[in-house]
């Protein structure tokens, strides 16, 4: 008897495994960049993943920063690559949601100012109080280092709205279509990832005959990965820090490059007080 019983808990046992395995795993991230690059960048880590979790793991691209926060309250994915402003906005809606890791850079992280070379504006240490009257493009409209951040500086050190200092204000969508419109000269000025400035003048898309940075921020904390509070009981019991652990301890080079990041470090929901607070301040958030 007990030798039956002894088999219908492995049994048992063998099942939950079998049921864990059967579900897959997912995430998404905030699209900063072309959807092509994003596709490549975020299959190799699906693929990183599903090895070190032994679960099934997929990327489930996004059009927008407003569509990744919908996905993780919707729990269309668990896991998400967010930035600062879009991160604390999903884990407010979906209960014990917590920041796992950042980029070793996501702790100081900043903006860079660009300018097209029309608006004749050079690089200074000090606020370009001269860019006042050019047209000017944020990325997108629910970006920190592309939205947020420059116009929570912009307020501060200019003691006026965007719409108050400039000709014309827009939102590109993205940082590489900020880099884009200023270099063609769409908008003489605009905010971007310093990430991924420097990523596009590395691959040669910078002309710099034509754009230049003008001003850095002060830094900031933004890009982190975000897991949902009900993993553990969806996927086992430490599931969740088997996540964390996978990402800490992702050392694959061309794997760190497709962020690009140095590695990446613990964060916790409380490293963002700052973003959330710059978000109330700024209406951004409620």
């Amino acid at each position: 008897m007990s030798l039956f019983r002894n088999m219908l808990v492995a049994l048992s046992a063998l099942l939950c495994t079998l049921a864990v395995q059967a579900q897959v795993f997912t995430f998404t991230a905030i699209p900063d960049e072309d959807e092509t690059r994003l596709q490549q960048r975020f299959n190799k880590v699906a693929a990183y993943l599903s090895k070190e979790l032994g679960v099934e793991v997929k990327y489930i691209p996004v059009k927008s920063y407003a569509a990744a926060v919908t996905a993780f309250r919707n729990d269309q994915v668990q896991l998400a690559w967010f930035g600062g402003l879009s991160g604390v906005r999903a884990r407010a809606l979906v209960p014990g949601s917590e920041a796992l890791a950042q980029g070793y850079e996501d702790q100081f992280f900043k903006t860079f100012f660009i300018a097209h070379h029309s608006a004749e504006l050079s690089k200074d240490e000090k606020f370009p109080v001269n860019i006042v009257g050019n047209t000017f493009t944020f990325g997108s409209k629910g970006s920190t280092s592309g939205r947020l951040m420059p116009e929570f500086y912009l307020r501060l050190l200019s003691e006026k709205s965007p719409e108050e200092l400039f000709a014309r204000v827009g939102y590109s969508g993205d940082h590489s279509r900020t880099i884009a419109q200023v270099q063609s000269g769409a908008y003489q000025v605009g905010a971007v990832n310093f990430k991924v400035w420097e990523s596009e003048l590395a691959s040669g898309k910078v002309d710099a005959n034509k754009v230049r940075v003008i001003w850095e921020t002060p830094t900031y904390p933004d890009y982190q990965w975000s897991i949902r509070g009900d993993v553990d009981t969806r996927y086992g019991e430490g599931f969740k820090e088997k996540v964390k652990a996978a990402l800490l301890n992702m050392t694959d080079p061309d794997l760190l490059a497709s962020f690009p990041r140095k590695s990446f470090v613990p964060a916790s929901n409380a490293d963002y007080g700052p973003i959330e607070e710059t978000g109330k301040a700024i209406g951004l958030l409620d």
